[in-house]
């Protein structure tokens, strides 16, 4: 029996890996969440030197900006908006309800989505409670003064450029090794990736990301304090007008090269795809080491885009938002209420505070049927008292004692109901007294 022989894996002339159809589809979703990442961190578009895999599948998603007859037959399908087909502008926000100008709109934009989701991080303060039935969460947000003029969108830092630099130092190391094991058609094919994928990522991350949003309300507009009701709790915005809208109706603009046409952007997916296609034809025709060479540097890659994938891109979204318009944490209060009738007339007392009275130009009632639409007449008797609470001057005694209301025309069941209702009430006014020097210097602090 002849003895075995190893031989150097330059020398393989019968096996082929033939990873060509890999690296056009492998990876793809994780290339496109990785590429929606590109305006979200400071100096991420010269970070792009790399072989990414998904060629094929990027060029087709991102191809549908571009707008002529031309890229439409390339790349089939509805067009998109750039900051829809970078994630920027995706969500509906929960119903508003302003305050002062009676303003009502049933879904907000994406900024008020991404405040709905900030909120889980703060540390909440629970109210006094005499029963629990439904947690509910309050939170109370000072919106600072926004200056609209020239203004910055900041963008992340900079940490993330050392993990970058593991996709590209594999990238160009694989290059490097094909040339040298004399494999030209791996060598081509990966110096390809890496100029396209680089091209395709600095020319689409030098887009101007900004805020669009009402900036200039009608003179005279009362200030926009309002609420967001979200599914369990409301989020109360104090701030005026214009900085309110940032929230309620603001959104991500994207301001790309080559629009209305997007043709940059079609040119750059049209070398995308003109990659997939040699690397069809050429990379069969490499050395067993030229091929892992390639495949190496598209698993480098692919790492690469996992982790970026995996980061939580709202989150990110919501920093840079407040980054942007100085929204910072302190100015951001969360409250915790045992009963959903406790956080309605919580929310009530807080929206009305600092106002003179009697009232004028807001109603108390439509708040809480906003919050509490129930029709009998035990409702309609709470919601009466909180309201007379309400107009009662800031700081009185409170009036949710069955004494000081009328039970006529109630059975013994519903008086016992609106009883503990207005126990209720009770509890979410000695919270509000006692949380309420806490409120206003957050208040004062944001305005100074």
């Amino acid at each position: 029996m002849p003895p075995f022989k190893l031989r150097p894996i330059t020398d393989s002339k019968n096996f082929s890996l033939d990873a060509s159809g890999v690296a056009g589809f492998f990876g793809g979703e994780e290339a496109i969440t990785a590429m929606a990442t590109v305006h979200l961190y400071r100096g991420r578009r010269w970070l792009g030197w790399y072989n990414s895999p998904g060629s094929y599948t990027i060029a087709k998603d991102f191809g549908r900006i571009s707008k002529s007859r031309l890229w439409g037959g390339l790349f089939p399908g509805p067009n998109h908006d750039p900051v829809v087909a970078f994630k920027l502008d995706v969500k509906i926000g929960p119903k508003y309800v302003a305050s002062r100008s009676g303003t009502i709109m049933q879904q907000t934009g994406h900024f008020a989505y991404l405040l709905t989701q900030g909120m889980d991080d703060l540390t909440l303060i629970p109210l006094p409670a005499t029963r629990t039935t439904t947690n509910s969460r309050i939170f109370v947000v000072a919106v600072p003064e926004i200056t609209y003029e020239d203004l910055p969108l900041q963008t992340m830092s900079r940490h993330h450029a050392f993990i970058a630099s593991f996709p590209i130092l594999v990238s160009f190391s694989t290059c490097i090794f094909s040339a040298l094991s004399a494999d030209w058609y791996c060598f081509a094919m990966i110096l390809l990736g890496i100029i396209s994928s680089g091209v395709t990522c600095f020319i689409i991350g030098s887009g101007a990301l900004g805020i669009e949003t009402v900036k200039k309300p009608a003179e005279g507009s009362p200030p926009g304090d309002g609420i967001l009701l979200t599914q369990n709790g409301v989020i109360i915005l104090k701030g005026k007008e214009k900085d309110v809208n940032a929230i309620t109706k603001g959104k991500f603009s994207l301001q790309l090269k080559g629009a209305p046409e997007y043709t940059v952007v079609g040119l750059c997916s049209l070398l995308l795809e003109v990659q997939f296609l040699l690397q069809l034809l050429l990379i069969p025709q490499g050395s067993l080491f030229g091929q892992i060479m390639f495949l190496t540097s598209v698993v480098a890659s692919w790492a690469y885009n996992s982790f970026l994938a995996s980061l939580d891109k709202e989150k990110l979204q919501w920093k840079l938002f407040c980054d942007t318009i100085r929204l910072r944490p302190t100015a951001m209060l969360g409250f915790e209420a045992s009963t959903r009738t406790s956080m309605a007339a919580f929310a009530c007392f807080v929206l009305c505070e600092d106002l003179p009275r009697p009232l004028k130009g807001i109603e108390p009632m439509n708040f809480l049927l906003e919050f509490l639409p129930n029709e009998t007449l035990v409702w309609q008797r709470w919601r009466e008292q909180v309201v007379a609470q309400v107009e009662k001057e800031e700081g009185g005694a409170s009036i949710f004692q069955p004494r000081n209301v009328d039970m006529s025309g109630l059975s013994s069941g519903e008086q016992k109901l609106l009883t503990t209702l207005l126990q209720d009430a009770d509890d979410a006014y000695k919270g509000y007294i006692e949380t309420r020097d806490r409120r206003q210097s957050v208040t004062i602090a944001e305005k100074s």
